[in-house]
């Protein structure tokens, strides 16, 4: 991950690949290009967050580092939702271990990893009704 953090910050081009590649392996459908899926201006910001920051090292080593965090967390109990777009990372088989999930949603047709970007009003409607419950 040293390696591609200094190659990102080094490199305003090889950022901007780094984020597109990401968005075209992480976002749905997978036949799309990325800027079909999300605007091209936002997928510029995304990219400009991390150059003018620097922390594209950073980001990239957290998903390397993550394995050696230790035992996953006890559950606190805290009633949590989650929701999975078609096309993301699967986490289900760690929330279930560690959390105590009151609300699971699987959308299979329409969204990805990026799902803020993607599918907006969906995600919004989901956490409004996970919270709308807890009242």
């Amino acid at each position: 991950p040293q390696t591609i953090g200094a190659a990102l910050v080094d490199s305003p081009v090889g950022q901007l690949a780094w984020i597109v590649d990401k968005f075209r392996a992480w976002t749905h459908p997978l036949d799309s290009l990325p800027d079909a899926i999300v605007d091209r201006d936002r997928l510029l910001t995304n990219v400009m967050i991390y150059w003018l920051t620097a922390t594209a090292g950073s980001a990239a080593y957290v998903g390397y580092a993550q394995a050696s965090w230790g035992p996953p967390a006890q559950s606190s109990g805290v009633p949590t939702g989650a929701i999975m777009f078609a096309h993301d990372v699967g986490i289900r088989r760690l929330a279930e271990q560690t959390d105590t999930i009151a609300t699971w949603t699987d959308i299979p047709d329409r969204g990805g990893h990026f799902a803020a970007l993607e599918e907006p009003q969906l995600l919004t409607d989901h956490i409004r009704a996970f919270f709308r419950d807890l009242r």
